[in-house]
Formats: C-alpha cells, structure tokens, sequence
C-alpha cells in the first residue's frame, strides 16, 4: 500500500476474534464498504492544548497496544497519534454501545467517520461489545498531497481480541491463526476546526496478512 495507490475499499469489517455460537458472531457481520490499557488519550502528544478531546476511555477488560515509534516530525507524530485515536474512539463506540459516539466523529470525517458507524452500528445490532488485548505495531508515516495529508500504515495482532455478548458476558474465544494478522491503512489530515487534530478521511483494511504475522 503506497500513497499512490490508496483507496479507501475498507474490505475488513473491524471485528473481533470469536468462536462459533447460536447468534450471529461480529465475524459475521460485513463492512460497509467505503469508510474505517486504553484510557483517555494525551492530548500533548498531538500538541492540541487548544481543542477539548472527547473521552476515548475502554472499560478494564479491553487494552490496547500500540506498539509505535513515535516520528521526528511533529505533524506526522500527530497524524499516528490520531490515527490511534480513531482507532480507541471507534472501540469506545462500541463498548457504549452507542453508533452516534461523539469519539469516532471526532477523529473521522468523510468515509472513514462512515466506516467507524457502520462497525459500530453492526456490533450494536447483534448485541456483542469486545474485551481482550488488542495490539497494533509496524506503524509507517508519509505524506501525500504535498503534505497536506498523511497516510498512515499499521500493521494488527487480534488474536487475544474477542468478541463478549453483551447479555450474557459470554466471550468467543478461538485460537491465533492468520485472520488474526490485519493491516490498516488509513488517510490522515489536519481537522478544519483545529490544525492541531487530525481526522481519519479514509480507511482500507486488510485481512490475513502474512508480512504483520512475520
């Protein structure tokens, strides 16, 4: 995936890993085409001392990790940084069961905010929420647009990331296998309402992906 040939075909619905069961599984659920230890996330790490950012915090049972170098360059540190973002504020959705979440609008625009209410609007639907490690890692930074935007790349281990019914409590769980290898790739630029925060515009994933395995 370069910046010249990304598009945004979001071929992956964002789900979890979970085992066969009576009801549907996320695993089931099909992304809408276009699109895509947590806690409240740093505001000066994208330098936004001017902008209020939403609460983008999970519940105890779910952790994310994102196993990033952070960039020499300040923009393109907070186009990942953001990109992280996007990534907690559509999880947050999910655990708030909530497709009108104020996170992921926040962080998105366009067909990536698109992606970010389907996944969440198909998660509410079934009645399954997530729980588990999530870890994203291999993270790539480059400008496209003469630098105006930025796609950023990384690569996703989902094996210990399940699905739980909301219900029930009870958690799919299946063993690590390549579907839990993806690859994200996702088109950042700077907000309109403020430069220091950067939205997710488009998104592509991609599954079974034997390069994030290694």
């Amino acid at each position: 995936m370069t910046a010249a040939t990304f598009t945004a075909t979001a071929a992956l619905l964002l789900t979890a890993c979970g085992g066969s069961d009576d009801d549907s599984s996320p695993d089931d659920i099909k992304g809408a085409g276009t699109g895509a230890g947590s806690s409240s996330t740093s505001a000066s790490a994208s330098g936004a001392a001017d902008v209020e950012r939403p609460d983008v915090s999970l519940p105890k049972d779910l952790k994310l990790v994102f196993d990033f170098e952070e960039p020499s360059d300040a923009d393109q540190a907070a186009a990942l940084e953001d990109a992280a973002n996007y990534i907690r504020a559509l999880d947050h959705g999910i655990a708030q069961q909530d497709p009108n979440d104020p996170a992921y609008q926040f962080y998105s625009t366009g067909g990536a905010e698109k992606y970010a209410k389907s996944q969440i609007e198909a998660w509410v639907k079934d009645g399954w929420t997530v729980t588990g490690n999530d870890r994203y890692f291999d993270a790539g930074v480059e400008p496209v647009g003469e630098g105006k935007s930025t796609l950023v790349t990384f690569c996703r281990n989902q094996a210990k990331f399940y699905s739980k019914k909301v219900k029930t409590g009870k958690v799919n769980v299946t063993e690590e296998n390549l579907d839990s290898y993806q690859k994200f790739s996702l088109l950042m630029s700077p907000s309109e309402e403020s430069a220091t925060v950067w939205q997710a515009r488009q998104i592509e994933v991609q599954g079974r992906v034997k390069e994030c395995k290694g």
